[in-house]
């Protein structure tokens, strides 16, 4: 739901405004994207970090940023937003604007213009983007090592009993993974093909 109401807004100003600030922040959202994800947690361990001033301020408010549950949907958050943002881009930059231009002339615009006409043309390849983020926080190993290894998600502990018992051992946990991570993706693209149909 944070992936959504933080990626759609700025998936939707990438597709349609092209300046210096669009492909600035172009850039920055792919960088989480290029990098190693084990340094990208290393680096948000140095931001969000109980001695860095961010971690400090949120632990004002009783927010910890490493080690908690606050801190695995950071992680989450971090890893997955750029898959959604780049996604999402595709999918509205494939909305006519020559459709919503025809929707202004008839009094529809701003809020309401994004929402009876662009949102609808471009929801399939939203749930798209959606799910692919959905499996990539999921699966996020990297960050979660190192900055939420308390509580281990999925990939963490899989790791974690590897290493302690052996491949053998990680089955029944890797069915529980499958059972979580599949079905949201596996609905949104039965939905997507019955509207196709």
């Amino acid at each position: 739901m944070l992936i959504a109401l933080v990626g759609t807004p700025l998936a939707l100003i990438l597709a349609r405004r092209k300046t210096r600030f669009t492909a600035l922040a172009e850039a920055l959202v792919l960088i989480p994207m290029l990098m190693p994800t084990l340094a990208l947690g290393i680096l948000l361990a140095a931001f969000y970090g109980p001695a860095a001033p961010v971690g400090e301020a949120f632990a004002r408010f009783g927010v910890v940023l490493t080690n908690s549950k606050a801190a695995f949907v950071l992680a989450a958050l971090y890893a997955a937003l750029p898959t959604y943002i780049i996604a999402a881009r595709a999918a509205l930059a494939e909305v006519p604007e020559e459709l919503e231009d025809v929707s202004r002339t008839l009094g529809i615009a701003g809020p309401q213009l994004f929402f009876r006409v662009t949102l609808p043309l471009a929801q399939r390849g939203l749930a798209s983007a959606l799910s692919l983020a959905w499996v990539r926080a999921m699966g996020e190993f990297g960050i979660v090592l190192i900055i939420a290894y308390f509580p281990q998600g999925l990939p963490v502990r899989l790791w974690v009993d590897v290493q302690d018992e052996g491949i053998a051992a990680v089955f029944p946990l890797l069915a529980v993974f499958l059972t979580v991570a599949l079905p949201l993706p596996l609905w949104l693209g039965l939905r997507r093909r019955g509207q196709t149909q």
